[in-house]
């Protein structure tokens, strides 16, 4: 089963995080099939950049995401 999750990239302290489509059993940092976006939740505004057109056709495929990317892709939608 494929997910959509968030990988940790950035240092200790200072965390930014990829959007990336995996198997749902695999480690957190562990091989990825696609990168969706990024996520960086520190500094005035947090950035949230996400391939729509890419995690549709992911979602199409099948790939359920975490609660954290659903939680994320709602919030930017009604903006």
């Amino acid at each position: 089963m494929l997910k959509i999750k968030l990988t940790r990239i950035g240092r200790k302290g200072q965390p930014q995080y990829r959007i990336v489509v995996s198997e749902a059993r695999t480690k957190r940092d562990t091989k990825v099939n696609d990168t969706l976006g990024f996520y960086n939740p520190l500094g005035a505004k947090s950035v949230f950049d996400l391939d729509k057109t890419k995690y549709n056709a992911w979602l199409a495929k099948g790939a359920k995401p975490t609660e954290t990317i659903r939680k994320l892709a709602l919030s930017t939608k009604t903006k």
